[in-house]
Order: structure tokens, then C-alpha cells, then sequence
């Protein structure tokens, strides 16, 4: 099945509209404009709904430990004969390079250092230990559990009916148990699969560009005399896409496989330099204390908001609320991808996997990089608070590099790694996208794919354009709000079908 559908047609025309509306200046439509229109969208949203992001997100943390312990777990995403296509190494590489690899980058040294000068909890005091241990812990707590179990629910989800029932590849089919096949391959399960497409759009778009913000800044950064600008960001977005179609065309097993491996490799190496080449006592003891922080304190900062202070609630919607919506608005897009890397492996197997290798690797790269950040400033008394107050929280990174050993070559290393995870983020979703178009294709046909390629490229621009980072969280924390519901009634459908076929199947039987 390659054949594109109803959903790709609706799609490209809502994102073409989309683009459209962000080319138009303010002075044409001054209260109209795109960036006007989608903040005053994101404000309500984030104001009245902030508890549903924050209650859903922890729900699927709760569904995702429950499936670990359950008699379920023993089943295989295909069929009882299937072996994993992938050994665990590639399998961890592809899923984390789709993942969050820009991200983690982007942020890595920038949050842990602007939680300890504006800490989440307001009697706490700015730059103090207790700050930062605070900054740490709840820098784990946005990239740890919670995102990998929104990935992880919908990926067991499409894995599930895809390999092991031969339902089509696409998201909607996910919920034949609970609406019923005539609803699904009706206009409800065009417009979840529509809904779909948008958000993986915006919510990729919101990744490429922070690589672009990230990129330009460090190159503005280190290279005297060039302006960090959108035209710079602009030439980089079109580079990268030319590079990333090329990369496209080259199919699963090659292109995507062999950068995953490549970002992996990259990532390890700035990683161990920077445990090793900073202060290797303290980020390893920093990592250990706010680890076991983490770990205890993960329910309450679950379920934290701030009713009785208004004020306070800014911070959890800058931070938490708008991590939780760019998680889900990336679901579409991870779920897909990991859901095709991991036939043959079982649910507990998969989800211990989603779950637990990516935030542990996640809270030592916090730990490095923003252990460094935090304690170059608190103990060498180095400002770099300031060059992110000026220049923006992109170049926390590269001002960070300027006062380890070898840090001109770190700073191009690291730039690279940026490179490499914009190329496959955007080289994974021209997949994703291609195969949510096209009924579920595995292989999507390469014109799809370089649609895709253009309009993300596009999505990205606008945005920057429109207001840069404001601009790209906006975009995701909108997206993320109707697959929010679709989520949720996938959860319910996957526990209607393993009770179905726990009726068939003995899950008491020892392998």
C-alpha cells in the first residue's frame, strides 16, 4: 500500500494555508497575523488547560509502568516468531536521535542554568545549592519518564496492531477496538490521522528550529564578525533540508540507520569529554543527589500547580505545560518511528527500553553540561547567565565551551551533532509523515516524502521568522492539544484488545 490518501491531500492544503498565513506581514493584518492569532490560542490554552496537560502526561506514565507489571507484557509487538530487526545498540541510537536529540542538545547546558537563577519553586533562592539542586531535578524530571511514556504509549500502540494484527500503519487504526472498523475507515479516522499530520508538522518544525536557532548562534558565536540573523537561520534551514532529502531517499535501512549510529557515537563522545574534562567529582555526585531527588520527588512534581499563586504558575507553564505539549505534539512522529524499529520485541521488553534507557542517559547529559554550566558560575564565579540574557539561551552551550580545555573544537563538535540530529529528525519525520499519508506504507514513495521535506522546512521558517523561539513553542503547545484526547482513547483501546486476546492467548504460560 502506497497510495496516498484523503489525509495526505487535507494535510498539505492545511499546512500550505498555514505557511501562507505566516508569510503575510503584521503591517497587512495587524491583529490577523499568525503570531498574534496562535498567542492568544496559547494563552488560553496553557491558562485553562494547563491541568490536562499536567494529568495526562503523568496518566501515561501511570499506563506505561502498569503494562511493565502486567500479564500483557509477555506479548510480542508481531507475531510469536519475530525477532527484533534491530540489535539493542542501533535500536537505542534510532530511537533517541528521533527522540529528542536536538533538544537535548539545545537545552542541555541552557535549562539547568536558567532554573538556578530563576528557580521553580520561588522561595527557594537564586543561585544557592538548594537552587540548584532543584534546577537539576526538575531538568530530569521534563526529560525523563513523562515524554518517553507519551512516545512510548502511542509507539506500543501502532507496534501492537500493526505487527501483530495486521492492521494498516497508521494512527487511526489504533482505534478499531474502540470506535469500531466502519468509524475508523470513515471521516473520524480521516481526521485523526489529519490531526495527526498536523501536530508531527508543528511539532518537528518547532525541533528544526531550535537546531537552526542553535546552529546560527553557535556559528555567530564563535566566528567574529557574523551576525547571528534570521537570514543566517533561514540559509541554514535549506541547507539542511537539501541535505536531509538526500538522506531521505536513501530509505530506513540506510540513511536514518546509519546517522542514528553516527549521532549516537558523536553524543557519547561530547558526553564523556565533558564528564572527564569538567569537573568529573562534582557532575557525578551531582548527578547521583539529584537523581535520588528525582526519583522521590517525581509525584509531587507530577501534580504540581500553584492555584493560590498566580505568579507562580508562569514558571510551570513556560517549563513544565509547554514540555508536556511538545512531547505530545512530537508523539505522532517518535510513536510512528519507534513503533517500525522494534517488531519482534515484547511489551515489557519495549517499554522498560522506551522508558528507562533514554532518561537515564538524558540525566547524565543534563548532569555534564549543565553541571558544568552551574558550576563554572558558582564556584569560578563566570557569567555565562549573562551571555544568554544578551544573546539568547541557544549560545548557553557555546559560552560554556569557551572555559573547558579544547573548547573551539568542542564547540565545533558540538555544532556537528546539532547538524546530524537535524538532518535525522527531519530525515525520521519525511518517514512518519510519508507513511501516516499513505495508509500506513512502511516504504513511502520519495515524492511524498519530498513534500513533507519542503512544507517542514517551510513550517520551521515561518516560525522562526514569526517570533523565534516564542513562535515554535506556541506552535507546539497548539498542535499537542487535540492529540491529547486521540491519546487517551488509544490507551483505553489497547487495554479493550489485550483483554480480547488474553482470551486466546495463555499469558500465564512461561516462555
Amino acid at each position: 500500500m502506497n497510495q496516498v490518501t484523503k489525509v495526505f491531500y487535507i494535510s498539505v492544503v492545511i499546512a500550505f494555508l498555514f505557511i501562507g498565513w505566516g508569510v503575510i506581514p503584521e503591517s497587512v493584518l495587524p491583529d490577523g497575523n499568525l503570531s498574534n492569532v496562535t498567542g492568544i490560542i496559547q494563552g488560553f490554552l496553557t491558562d485553562k488547560f494547563g491541568w490536562f496537560y499536567l494529568l495526562s502526561a503523568t496518566g501515561f506514565v501511570i499506563f506505561s509502568i502498569y503494562l511493565v507489571f502486567s500479564k500483557y507484557g509477555k506479548l510480542k509487538l508481531g507475531k510469536p516468531e519475530d525477532e527484533p530487526e534491530y540489535p539493542y545498540i542501533t535500536w537505542f541510537a534510532m530511537l533517541f536521535s528521533a527522540g529528542m536529540g536536538i533538544g537535548l542538545v539545545f537545552w542541555g547546558a541552557a535549562e539547568p542554568l536558567s532554573h538556578f537563577h530563576t528557580p521553580a519553586v520561588p522561595e527557594q533562592e537564586a543561585q544557592t545549592p538548594d537552587a540548584a539542586y532543584s534546577a537539576m531535578k526538575y531538568s530530569f524530571f521534563h526529560w525523563g519518564l513523562h515524554p518517553w511514556a507519551i512516545y512510548a504509549t502511542l509507539a506500543l500502540a501502532l507496534a501492537y496492531f500493526k505487527f501483530r494484527k495486521g492492521a494498516p500503519g497508521v494512527i487511526s487504526a489504533t482505534l478499531t477496538p474502540l470506535l469500531g472498523e466502519k468509524r475508523v475507515q470513515g471521516p473520524i479516522g480521516t481526521t485523526v490521522d489529519s490531526i495527526a499530520v498536523f501536530a508531527t508538522i508543528f511539532g518537528v518544525a518547532t525541533s528544526l528550529g531550535l537546531g537552526a536557532l542553535q546552529i546560527s548562534s553557535g556559528l555567530g558565536f564563535t566566528i567574529p564578525g557574523l551576525e547571528d540573523t534570521f537570514t543566517l537561520q533561514f540559509i541554514i534551514i535549506v541547507a539542511v533540508t537539501i541535505l536531509f532529502m538526500i538522506s531521505a531517499m536513501t530509505g530506513l535501512n540506510k540513511g536514518i540507520k546509519y546517522l542514528s549510529n553516527t549521532n549516537i557515537v558523536l553524543a557519547l563522545l561530547l558526553l564523556l569529554f565533558m564528564v572527564f574534562a569538567g569537573p568529573t567529582n562534582f557532575i557525578m555526585d551531582f548527578f547521583t543527589t539529584s537523581f535520588g531527588g528525582y526519583i522521590r520527588d517525581l509525584p509531587y512534581m507530577s501534580f504540581r500547580l500553584t492555584p493560590f499563586a498566580e505568579e507562580d504558575n508562569t514558571w510551570v507553564e513556560a517549563w513544565t505545560i509547554f514540555y508536556w505539549a511538545w512531547w505530545i505534539s512530537w508523539a505522532p512522529f517518535v510513536g510512528t518511528f519507534i513503533a517500525r524499529v522494534s517488531r519482534g520485541r515484547t511489551i515489557r521488553e519495549f517499554v522498560l527500553g522506551v522508558l528507562l534507557v533514554p532518561t537515564i542517559f538524558g540525566a547524565l547529559w543534563f548532569s555534564a553540561f549543565g553541571g558544568t554550566t552551574i558550576g563554572l558560575e558558582y564556584f569560578d564565579g563566570i557569567d555565562i547567565n549573562s551571555d544568554m540574557a544578551e544573546l539568547g539561551t541557544e549560545v548557553a552551550l557555546f559560552s560554556m565551551f569557551e572555559h573547558v580545555p579544547l573548547g573551539s573544537i568542542m564547540s565545533f563538535v558540538g555544532l556537528l551533532l546539532i547538524s546530524t540530529f537535524f538532518i535525522t529528525s527531519a530525515d525520521s519525520a519525511t518517514f512518519v509523515l510519508g507513511m501516516q499519508t499513505t495508509g500506513g506504507s512502511l516504504n513511502p514513495n520519495r515524492k511524498v516524502k519530498f513534500t513533507w521535506g519542503v512544507i517542514q522546512a517551510g513550517a520551521a521558517s515561518v516560525l522562526l521568522w514569526q517570533g523565534g523561539l516564542g513562535a515554535l513553542q506556541t506552535a507546539a503547545i497548539i498542535s499537542a492539544f487535540p492529540f491529547t484526547f486521540i491519546l487517551i482513547m488509544i490507551c483505553f483501546s489497547l487495554m479493550i484488545a489485550f483483554k480480547d486476546e488474553a482470551k486466546t492467548v495463555d499469558l500465564k504460560k512461561k516462555k
